[in-house]
């Protein structure tokens, strides 16, 4: 399961994985916030779209429980945000988690939030890159499953670091989600060793 809110670049690249049956991956539909662009390119594979608008709810609560349900009804092994736009409520992540993930275009716990490329070159950093991390109830928190460095040019405006960033994120989420689906890569083990660390951490202040 996939979710998107725009172009829907990096859903394209799943999708093209997922049509080489080598890859031991099927998805089993998209969703969206809005109707994006991005919905075409699941049309196109003959992926199953739907649509679930936060207009049409008196709370974010209640249109992440419509959301869930239209996940739910696909019963999917993972669901994937590839540029969903949209903070999910706790109700949401707790139902998913560890079997919820994302990608971000920093060198996380560096320039959380949605607007890393902008923060990475504002603050000089010679380099950033993408995370793929589990959702957790914080904002790009969760326990972190793989990540590659980009660097950073002298001349670089923040379009060009963030297409450059695109490319080793579309490589990248590929990659882990192929990793997931081969069980070499456990989110339960990630979510228990990160639960673990942070007891450890905060029993030793």
């Amino acid at each position: 399961m996939v979710l998107i809110s725009g172009a829907g670049s990096n859903l394209r690249a799943l999708l093209e994985a997922a049509d080489d049956p080598r890859n031991g991956m099927r998805i089993l539909a998209v969703g969206a916030d809005n109707p994006c662009d991005g919905l075409a390119h699941a049309e196109l594979f003959g992926v199953p779209t739907f649509v679930v608008s936060p207009q049409s709810f008196a709370s974010r609560e209640a249109w992440a429980e419509m959301l869930l349900e239209n996940i739910n009804f696909f019963k999917p092994d993972l669901t994937v945000l590839a540029g969903f736009m949209r903070i999910l409520p706790s109700n949401f992540v707790r139902a998913l988690t560890p079997k919820l993930i994302n990608t971000h275009p920093s060198l996380l716990p560096l320039f959380p939030g949605g607007h890393a490329v902008r923060d990475a070159l504002v603050a000089g950093a010679t380099e950033t890159g993408v995370t793929i991390h589990i959702v957790d109830e914080g904002v790009d928190t969760g326990p972190q499953i793989a990540q590659e460095r980009v660097a950073i040019h002298a001349d670089d405006s923040e379009h060009d670091l963030h297409e450059r960033i695109k490319v080793v994120e579309r490589a990248l989420l590929v990659d882990v989600v192929k990793q997931i689906g081969q069980h070499k890569i456990s989110l339960s083990n990630i979510a228990r060793l990160h639960q673990s660390t942070n007891k450890d951490a905060h029993g030793s202040d």
